[in-house]
């Protein structure tokens, strides 16, 4: 859906056509068209797709045929459609997201990342961050973070994923030492696995620009199609995608990256933290 909305977007634009305009073209919001150009709305109908085509003046045979196509792809459920009634609010669009990526960079100051969690680890995640929630949506959530974790292996197109992590994340215990210790344990195998990357940023190295709290960066296999930042918090989870505004947390994460020990010395560090949860 993201693809075919940014597509969308570079042929009003080519067209010199405001959002107004296509909103009144298509008797809708002007909202709902911003949406579509984003990726955050229902996918178009068909009908509407072959309009906006020929309101741009869009003849190329190709070009028409793969848009309606993707219109009919994005129409179709995702693999996470199942679990839409434990999602949290507007994470459906994040799950999506890194379904569609080929590689998401993250950072974060508490907890590892969900694609690198053993299910005890995330079942105590869970169970600890959403208090007095029922066993039976507490074992669909952990499901449904489990089954994300399958894009480790994806072929076509192929994943890749580079998470830093603060030390924090290792002197807060989650669970007991038995649970820590698989969780160590599971992030040792993924620094011998070559599409993932993880770093830790000790102490010692003071103040850095993480303190502000977890980020994602999300690329995409087409070149063309610009990375999203995510950013989850307990006001709500936001979604930048301006030049600017990703510019910005490109320059964070190359920042943490540098600070961070590299993967070797994260290795070290990490057979360190197993031996003290024996």
């Amino acid at each position: 859906m993201r693809r075919l909305g940014s597509e969308l977007r570079k042929l009003r634009e080519n067209a010199g056509y405001t959002i107004e305009q296509v909103a009144e073209h298509l008797e809708c919001s002007p909202s709902r068209v911003s949406r579509i150009e984003t990726g955050k709305a229902q996918p178009p109908k068909q009908r509407e797709i072959r309009d906006l085509l020929d309101l741009f003046g869009a003849t190329d045979a190709r070009t028409r045929d793969t848009l309606l196509q993707l219109a009919k792809e994005a129409a179709q459920p995702g693999w996470y459609s199942e679990f839409q009634d434990v999602f949290p609010p507007r994470f459906g669009s994040y799950i999506g997201l890194e379904s569609e990526a080929a590689e998401l960079r993250h950072f974060d100051n508490q907890l590892v990342h969900g694609l690198l969690q053993t299910p005890e680890y995330a079942r105590e995640v869970l169970q600890t961050t959403l208090p007095g929630e029922a066993p039976k949506t507490i074992d669909r959530l952990l499901e449904l973070r489990l089954a994300r974790q399958q894009i480790l292996g994806r072929a076509t197109p192929t994943f890749a994923l580079w998470v830093i992590l603060d030390e924090n994340v290792f002197r807060r215990p989650i669970g007991d030492a038995a649970v820590m210790r698989g969780q160590v344990s599971r992030l040792l195998d993924a620094i011998e696995t070559p599409n993932i990357t993880v770093q830790v940023l000790p102490f010692d190295k003071g103040g850095h620009v993480g303190l502000d709290g977890p980020f994602s960066l999300l690329g995409f296999p087409e070149p063309t199609d610009p990375d999203v930042v995510y950013v989850e918090s307990q006001a709500g989870n936001a979604y930048l995608e301006q030049p600017h505004q990703v510019s910005r947390m490109n320059t964070k994460f190359n920042l943490l990256v540098a600070a961070a020990l590299d993967p070797r010395e994260t290795g070290a560090f990490l057979r360190g933290i197993e031996k003290e949860t024996r």
